[in-house]
Order: C-alpha cells, then sequence, then structure tokens
C-alpha cells in the first residue's frame, strides 16, 4: 500500500470522522491524549509550527490558541475543506494545505517545531515521514508526535473484563509482524449505538512497527529523544467514563518530543 492508497482510505473516512469527532465521540483524544499532549507541549507561543496529518484541525486550532502560527498539511481533501471552514469561521491565522507528510511541500528549515497528532502510525513509510519532519525544522527545532503504543496496541489487542465488567488486563499479540497496509474496520466506540448502526465503519490502513523500529527511525532521521509519555486516564475519570478505563492498566498512547541538533 502507497500514500494513494492511504490517501484513498482516509479521504473515504473523513466526512463521516469529522462528524463523529466534532460530535464529541473520540473520548481518549479530548478527555486523555490531548490534554497530555497539549500539557508537555513546550511554549511555543510565537513559534512557527507545522502540523503534520492535520484531519479537520481541531487540535491544531488548540495550537494556535496557545499563541503558535500555524501552517497544517493532511493528505486528505474533505479534512483539508473542514478544516479551513472552521479557520473561516473563526480565524486563528492557520493554513491548511494539502499535502503528504512522506514529501512535505516546504523548504528546509522552514519551521521552529512540528507535531503530528496521530497520524504518523497510519503513513506507510515513517522513515520518510520523520526525517520530513526533521528536514523542514531550524536547527534546535522539535518534532512532538503521539501514535498508538507499539508494545500495547499492536495489530492484535483485546481487553479483558472480569464478571463486574471492570478492565482486568490486556491481551496483546503480533508484536513483531511487519504490517504494511493491512486494513482495519474501525468506530468510534463511545458513539451511541444508533449512530453506530447509520453508516458503515472506518478503512483504516495499519502499519505498525516495534518500539525499537521507531527509535531507530527517529535517530536515523538526525532527531534526539527528549521526553516521552504514556498517559493514563486518572481512576476518578475512568469510574465516571469506563470506556477508557484499559488505559488504567496499560497504556494506549505512547508520546515522543525529539529535537533537531542545534547549528554548530
Amino acid at each position: 500500500m502507497d500514500s494513494g492508497d492511504v490517501a484513498a482510505c482516509w479521504e473515504a473516512n473523513a466526512e463521516i470522522w469529522t462528524q463523529h469527532a466534532r460530535a464529541g465521540y473520540d473520548l481518549y483524544r479530548d478527555a486523555l491524549n490531548t490534554p497530555v499532549f497539549l500539557a508537555n507541549l513546550p511554549d511555543i507561543a510565537g513559534l512557527n509550527g507545522l502540523d503534520i496529518g492535520c484531519g479537520e484541525g481541531s487540535n491544531t486550532r488548540k495550537l494556535a490558541e496557545v499563541g503558535g502560527r500555524l501552517t497544517a498539511v493532511d493528505i486528505a481533501p474533505t479534512f483539508i475543506r473542514h478544516a479551513q471552514e472552521a479557520e473561516a469561521e473563526k480565524p486563528l491565522g492557520i493554513n491548511y494545505l494539502e499535502g503528504d507528510g512522506t514529501a512535505l511541500p516546504f523548504p528546509d528549515a522552514s519551521f521552529d517545531f512540528a507535531t503530528a497528532f496521530m497520524s504518523l502510525m497510519d503513513m506507510p513509510r515513517q522513515d520518510l515521514a520523520l526525517a520530513e519532519a526533521a528536514r523542514v525544522l531550524k536547527p534546535g527545532g522539535f518534532l512532538q508526535f503521539s501514535i498508538l503504543h507499539p508494545c500495547f496496541a499492536p495489530p492484535y489487542r483485546k481487553v479483558l473484563r472480569d464478571e463486574a465488567g471492570n478492565v482486568r488486563a490486556i491481551e496483546v499479540g503480533r508484536y513483531f509482524d511487519g504490517i504494511d497496509g493491512e486494513v482495519e474496520t474501525w468506530r468510534f466506540g463511545a458513539a451511541p449505538p444508533e449512530v453506530k448502526a447509520s453508516v458503515g465503519p472506518f478503512r483504516v490502513p495499519r502499519f505498525h512497527r516495534t518500539l525499537s523500529e521507531w527509535v531507530a527511525m527517529i535517530v536515523a532521521a538526525g532527531l534526539t529523544i527528549e521526553h516521552m509519555a504514556e498517559p493514563p486516564i486518572d481512576a476518578e475519570r475512568a469510574q465516571r467514563e469506563p470506556y477508557l478505563a484499559d488505559t488504567l492498566i496499560a497504556p494506549l498512547f505512547l508520546h515522543i518530543r525529539a529535537r533537531k541538533g542545534a547549528a554548530a
């Protein structure tokens, strides 16, 4: 599967995905993943940033709201259209462009920082995506990204519950399988049953890499890891939102910040 195939999958997903995410059905993103990501982000006020794989622009807008000057790219035109419409309704100075994260349309050393919220894992050549992010960063700039945790969300993952419905373990498998474009069917689990029944599932291509492979690709891109996070939900929120309780047992997400070496 190449970038064109991936683009076709995400373009087919983009309309309903945007509707469901904006309706609040992406609980993992809104309640856990994005808040922790932003809490660990260095001060970006006044800095030029690139959001890679921006989707409909929800997280890009959050970056702009804390002072970043943002450009954002996504491979799916419908995502970009929705992001541009949101920008027109509430201008934050964001420039949204259709673009491929493995072949970014920007000169070298264009940005002070880059972000990628849950997008690099969906690209067929993560090595190229990381190299491209490093290329467009200025010396001393950083890339911060989130992905499904390679160890705890490999191609096979099952949440195990006790008789009372409480999460007791996460069962994982196929960690060492080289997955290049295996398509999963998937829905936002927090969507009401009638919403799930009204539309078909999303088709999401997977490109699984082991943790050591991710580290090797980051190093090969010339970046140095300076921060990692494996966010859990807090126990009180897990009681209110049992859907998220699996992250009390093992992390679903991995966050990494890596910096480009400063010029001598």
